[in-house]
């Protein structure tokens, strides 16, 4: 009996031997990549099985050995992309750490909500007019800023990484969250509506670091006389909600009587005209104190503005930019 014993052991030493060398075998049964979703709850069973008709790994007997050789292992949820040769033990290592497949979206700062519903759309999220329509119901921001027409501003730009699956309500959310992170990290607070919608004028006026703060101080001070802002970005935005945006503006865009149209109408706009960064939500929280009221683009191609205190010292800087070369 003992013999018979030992014979056993042994040949069932040789059986995992072998199992072991097939588990480090790479295998890749199938053609290009595959996409493989497991939703949460799924058993050990089924995503073996899921796995072996992939493709993805021999038999799904291999997958069950790996995991019985391993106890204790938790398989995480989620979409996972296959696109190489891999043996038995990665595979069971991947479905371990949750190594699931995310897409990258870049939101750059400064975009409003119908630029980063064409990012969404080309980066296979979905049509931009899903996300636009999202967009558009501020449900997500009323507790921060109860009078916004849109989450306009609160669209965070950043990179993300996210499922592919993810719906655009999904996205507004955690763009949308991440601003709330940045604005505590900020210490924001105030009239939030107002503020933001004043960073995104300064993300829209400049990308020089060193002027943003002033950007804001000038507007401040502006509002303070009770002048009109005059800011070329809020007139190309009003002739965008309107659907007659022509790429450049015309004397009709400026005279156009809209909320967003700061040269037709007193004070900030009614929301914000895109979606400021950091650097911008700093800005318009803590503006420069100048006596500044204008500025004009030096035409240098730094992006840095010539700021004046009068309007005489203004049209001479206007003039210097007219006749100057266009960088």
């Amino acid at each position: 009996m003992k013999r018979v014993l030992l014979a056993l052991a042994g040949i069932l030493a040789v059986a995992a031997g072998g199992v072991a060398l097939t588990l480090n075998r790479p295998h890749r049964g199938f053609v290009g990549e595959r996409f493989l979703e497991f939703s949460k709850g799924t058993g050990t069973m089924e995503m073996a099985r899921r796995l072996a008709e992939a493709g993805v790994i021999p038999t799904r007997w291999h997958l069950l050995a790996a995991r019985a050789l391993r106890p204790g292992q938790k398989w995480q949820a989620g979409e996972y992309r296959f696109e190489k040769a891999a043996n038995v033990w990665e595979v069971a290592e991947r479905l371990r750490r949750g190594d699931v497949y995310l897409v990258e979206l870049r939101i750059p700062e400064g975009y409003n909500l119908y630029d980063i519903g064409g990012v969404v759309e080309q980066a296979g999220f979905g049509k931009a007019a899903a996300f636009v329509a999202a967009a558009r119901n501020p449900a997500l921001i009323r507790d921060l800023a109860p009078q916004a027409p849109t989450l306009e501003g609160f669209l965070f730009p950043s990179t993300y990484f996210v499922p592919r699956k993810t719906s655009a309500e999904a996205l507004c959310r955690l763009l949308t969250d991440q601003f709330r992170r940045e604005w505590k990290a900020l210490g924001g607070g105030g009239n939030v509506l107002a503020t933001v919608a004043l960073a995104s004028l300064v993300e829209k006026e400049t990308g020089a670091p060193e002027e943003r703060a002033i950007v804001a101080g000038v507007y401040m001070h502006r509002l303070r006389k009770g002048m009109k802002l005059d800011a070329d970005p809020t007139t190309i935005y009003a002739a965008m909600l309107e659907g007659v945006w022509r790429g450049t503006i015309y004397k009709s865009d400026l005279q156009r009587v809209h909320p967003y149209n700061t040269y037709a109408v007193p004070g900030l706009p009614p929301g914000p005209i895109a979606n400021p960064g950091r650097a911008a939500l700093a800005a318009a929280l803590k503006p420069a104190d100048t006596d500044y009221l204008y500025f004009v683009a030096k035409g240098d191609g730094t992006r840095r503005h010539n700021f004046s205190r009068t309007y005489a010292e203004h049209a001479r800087a206007v003039t210097a930019w007219r006749s100057g070369p266009k960088m």
